[in-house]
């Protein structure tokens, strides 16, 4: 038997006026799940977690939490609660007021026992114990961010709502809570929905991601698979640094298809859908599925313009003639000095197979980077 999806939208459209911001969307979130709504500004993944916490309703279609349709049903009656960007904390109250405000307006009224033993239970839960008494400007960012959390979860809610709760964060400290997110949400067992449009926070922590455009879902998957199998040039584009090399169809091998790129070289790459001969198509490859060496053979040879070094690895800007600037990526392994230069000659090379072809989309340019000074062969 099927479990009920904690969460689920039917034919979801919300309209601002004559701005339509969600179109009819069709979602089904499992039990139990981490979900990371991820998409640019103004795609609708924040509309989305609002409807789901009732502070915004469907135009047309319904939300259902756990099997129950929520049209009409305000925020305080649902069983979900959220964690906003700035936290909401009350600079007047101490931490444990803060934590227990939800349960002192709880009908019917709780003992102020009970009150007191669920505040802690939840501020344990989140690694704050013993931290009752302070007041908010006494903690830290992190620590601020947990007791967010633990306001949040102390009354046990369904679904906890996530609305960029990092954003504030420096990146170190942003690491580390989405860690402690992660490991919380498997304690507790509980659906997490975290709204982002940080790709590297949506694939670190969720189990899935429902990646969104122009108020649609462009794709819903497991984190590799949203980024090794992208469903189209948006998402190849959007998530992780990719570099995009515009080419025809010059045939098919098998099940790879046979793209020329503006320089005549003739690259394999996988396909999504079917491809026609001719047809003009954007060719994703990832940085870090590139070889860099003086391998014989190696489809491309070009000069190291720029590099970035991050200590394990190293980003290389390389200049290829007739195609444009190719961003890689390599290990760094200490002590053997293996880092090329600026300036010096260097042969790419990548696996049969690793490029994956789109057809090429007709925007201006919009949402979409291609490599520099290349042209599309007739």
């Amino acid at each position: 038997m099927t479990a009920v999806p904690d969460i689920e939208f039917r034919g979801v459209t919300k309209r601002y006026g004559a701005v339509t911001a969600v179109t009819a969307i069709d979602l089904a979130i499992p039990p139990s799940a981490f979900v990371a709504l991820l998409g640019p500004s103004g795609c609708g993944k924040t509309t989305c977690l609002r409807m789901i916490g009732g502070f915004e309703q469907s135009s047309e279609g319904q939300v259902f939490i756990r099997g129950q349709d929520m049209a009409g049903t305000p925020p305080y009656r649902r069983p979900v609660n959220m964690v906003f960007q700035q936290y909401a904390l009350f600079p007047h109250l101490d931490v444990e007021a803060n934590v227990s405000y939800g349960l002192r307006q709880a009908r019917p009224r709780l003992s102020s026992q009970e009150i007191g033993r669920r505040a802690g239970e939840a501020l344990e839960m989140v690694r704050l114990a013993g931290y009752g008494g302070r007041k908010i400007h006494e903690l830290s960012g992190g620590q601020q961010q947990r007791v967010a959390l633990a306001r949040a979860l102390v009354n046990k809610p369904a679904v906890l709502l996530l609305d960029e709760p990092l954003a504030a964060l420096d990146k170190k400290l942003r690491t580390d809570m989405q860690i402690e997110l992660q490991n919380l949400q498997r304690e507790i067992g509980i659906t997490f929905v975290l709204v982002t449009h940080d790709q590297e926070e949506a694939l670190s922590m969720s189990d899935l991601v429902c990646v969104m455009n122009g108020g649609r879902i462009v794709q819903l998957g497991q984190p590799s698979e949203i980024y090794d199998e992208p469903a189209d040039l948006f998402v190849a584009d959007f998530v992780g640094k990719t570099n995009l090399l515009s080419g025809k169809v010059a045939g098919h091998t098998g099940d790879l298809v046979n793209v020329a790129l503006a320089d005549g070289t003739v690259i394999a790459a996988r396909k999504r859908i079917a491809l026609q001969q001719g047809e003009a198509v954007s060719v994703s490859l990832r940085p870090e599925s590139l070889s860099l060496g003086a391998t014989e053979g190696s489809p491309f040879k070009g000069i190291v313009r720029n590099r970035i070094f991050l200590g394990s690895t190293a980003e290389y800007a390389i200049e290829i003639q007739g195609i444009g600037t190719l961003l890689a990526k390599a290990d760094h392994v200490i002590g053997h000095g293996n880092l090329f230069k600026p300036g010096e000659p260097v042969a790419i090379g990548f696996a049969s197979g690793t490029p994956l072809a789109f057809p090429e989309i007709k925007n201006n340019g919009t949402n979409q980077r291609v490599a520099k000074n290349v042209e599309i062969i007739s």
